[in-house]
């Protein structure tokens, strides 16, 4: 099929100074190689007053027009964000287009990345909804606008024709599961591989590696305990084991994983072996027994449970799930 014969589908992007770059020119990268293959995206982007903006990485870009001269909705309609939101959320032309064009019965999705969820949020279309902002926002977002059920460890969030993304880079998830919607999982996946970037994630996938957002004290026992863990999540990880390895005794160490990390030794240890066995499902078709021993796990079965404790899906399932953007 031509896809290319198909009716124009038209982008629209605000601009604004001191808007994230990569908010903007990371969803128009990937349609511009959805069109590589059999797309038909028409982008344009649009400021205020359609003068240049000045980005955050000090880069000035040129709109297509001004805001006022769009004179009705379009297929999608993206709001990038600016790390100081508030001066988003306070210039009030810009929220009132925003909202003109957001809520035009011809506009078909609407999108913000990163902090964009805040001026789409000053319009109230997010009320009763949904939501995602980069981690560093979240809180912002939930208090500011209560009416808002953020998430704040999604990559997306799609509630209704309104998906939101995390942050930055987020944006590029977003987009390819925007893309896959359109035009199917074979294109996105296509235009994740011409852009050179892993695997879309599905918008369910954290933001985080528990080995990230973990609470870290000053104790250099538990630092060396759990640098070991994610270093070969296929040792042996038994209390016993770990702490004699430390020097400790187990109930010390019991006590250093509650207080420095808000969990037991155990669920550190198989949130790590998870994290190890996703990576090698989204990234390769080796069988579901060398994945659970390469990840530490020993079995597909002790794999499989832990999966559905942490997750919620088996590991058969995981895989194939990542093949798409996880709609």
């Amino acid at each position: 099929m031509n896809r290319s014969a198909e009716p124009p589908h038209h982008l629209l992007m605000v601009m604004f100074d001191e808007v994230q770059l990569l908010d903007v020119t990371g969803p128009l990268e990937v349609y511009a190689a959805a069109n590589e293959y059999g797309g038909n995206y028409r982008p344009s982007t649009a400021s205020l007053d359609g003068k240049p903006v000045t980005t955050t990485g000090g880069v000035q870009l040129i709109p297509d027009l001004a805001l006022q001269d769009v004179d009705s909705g379009v297929d999608t309609f993206l709001v990038p964000g600016r790390p100081d939101w508030w001066a988003a959320v306070s210039d009030h032309p810009l929220i009132e287009h925003i909202s003109r064009i957001a809520t035009d019965p011809k506009t078909r999705t609407v999108a913000a990345i990163c902090a964009g969820a805040f001026p789409l949020a000053a319009t109230g279309l997010l009320d009763g909804r949904r939501a995602a902002t980069h981690w560093r926002l979240a809180a912002d977002l939930a208090a500011r606008y209560p009416a808002i059920d953020v998430d704040k460890d999604s990559i997306f969030v799609r509630d209704g024709h309104i998906i939101t993304s995390a942050g930055i880079t987020a944006g590029i998830d977003l987009t390819l599961a925007l893309v896959e919607t359109d035009l199917g999982a074979d294109v996105a996946r296509a235009a994740a591989k011409h852009l050179v970037v892993f695997m879309a994630r599905p918008g369910g996938q954290s933001q985080f590696s528990v080995r990230q957002t973990a609470k870290y004290g000053t104790d250099s026992v538990l630092r060396q305990v759990l640098d070991d863990i994610t270093a070969d999540p296929r040792a042996d990880h038994s209390l016993a084991a770990m702490a004699a390895r430390a020097g400790v005794s187990e109930r010390q160490l019991t006590r250093l994983f509650r207080v420095e990390t808000g969990m037991s030794a155990a669920r550190f240890v198989d949130q790590i072996r998870t994290e190890a066995a996703q990576a090698l499902l989204e990234s390769g078709s080796d069988p579901l027994d060398s994945v659970a021993r390469a990840s530490g796990f020993g079995s597909v079965e002790t794999m499989r449970r832990v999966f559905h404790r942490l997750l919620g899906v088996t590991p058969g399932a995981y895989r194939n799930r990542f093949r798409t953007t996880g709609r």
